[in-house]
């Protein structure tokens, strides 16, 4: 199948969108302070992920013997899917949108880096492992920075909890993709492994938001953030990204996928009016580096023939 310059281009604004809706789900968050953020976390992948599910029934059908086969794999992912957000939503609550979305964000790739090299073999390169510690250097000075800004007691404790609950997501985010990538090369379609990964994780969410979802009911305005939530970062924002993997290189979707901790700092000081001190903000540009780093391709010098 050959992608026209125009099919190309429409994939990576789509990549830019989705980028732009996963970043302001934080900030929306903000919006219902009195729901919490496991409830957050529930409603947005929970009915986020029962719709991709949906969505994707004909194919998660038809692929159901390898699914039963692959079992173990599929609940592996399923059960990552479902700590994700409820992990990624509290950091953010404790620590701050800029410093949970990109502690989250930031580390994800080198747990999954880390998850490949345990469970798969695969080896750690001498950039991978330099990346990883600009990108471990920057959540430091994240921490540390965000820490100090708290006077208050026992609000620099939260900051650290948060970015502990930052760093479990970033694992569970990195092993949902890692359990779907391996179902994908078990045999199923992208879109049934994608779908029945979500769905079924959007199952294991619902106990949490039967039991922490009331108020989302107290008020229309907390039923508006719900519904985006599930509808428009989870729901519509992967369609986006799924629609773009199909006319641009996986490389290149996840490197413009850097703008959504970009664009969840931009939203969290002009809309939400955080403050990170300068330690903070240069933690966010090392973590932002670490990620470029490894996940930019290298371009080859051409070589040159030796003349006789």
């Amino acid at each position: 199948m050959t992608i026209t310059p125009r099919e190309r281009m429409t994939g990576v604004l789509a990549v830019v969108f989705a980028s732009v809706l996963w970043g302001s789900t934080g900030t929306a968050a903000t919006f219902a302070p009195d729901v919490s953020p496991l409830a957050i976390g529930a409603v947005a992948m929970g009915l986020g992920g029962l719709l991709q599910a949906l969505i994707s029934a004909r194919r998660i059908v038809t692929s159901r013997v390898t699914l039963v086969n692959n079992a173990r794999m599929l609940f592996t992912g399923a059960l990552a899917v479902a700590v994700y957000p409820l992990a990624f939503y509290a950091s953010m609550h404790l620590a701050g949108v800029t410093v949970g979305t990109v502690i989250s964000l930031g580390s994800a790739p080198l747990l999954s880096a880390l998850i490949e090299y345990y469970l798969d073999g695969q080896r750690l390169t001498r950039r991978w492992m330099t990346g990883a510690a600009i990108g471990v250097a920057g959540m430091v000075l994240l921490c540390v920075g965000e820490s100090g800004s708290h006077s208050t007691a026992g609000q620099g404790d939260h900051a650290i909890a948060g970015v502990v609950l930052g760093l479990i997501a970033g694992l569970t985010y990195a092993l949902y993709a890692w359990a779907a990538r391996h179902l994908m090369q078990s045999g199923v379609p992208s879109r049934a492994a994608m779908g029945a990964t979500f769905g079924l994780g959007g199952l294991l969410l619902m106990p949490v938001l039967w039991m922490t979802g009331a108020p989302l009911l107290a008020s229309w305005n907390n039923a508006a953030v719900g519904a985006y939530m599930a509808l428009i970062p989870m729901f519509v924002g992967y369609v986006c990204f799924g629609y773009a993997l199909a006319r641009i290189p996986a490389s290149m979707a996840t490197t413009i996928t850097l703008l959504e901790p970009a664009v969840a700092a931009v939203l969290a000081v002009v809309i939400v009016g955080e403050r990170l001190p300068p330690l903070g903000w240069t933690g966010i540009g090392l973590v932002v580096a670490c990620l470029i780093f490894i996940t930019v391709p290298l371009k080859r010098r051409a070589t040159l023939p030796v003349s006789a």
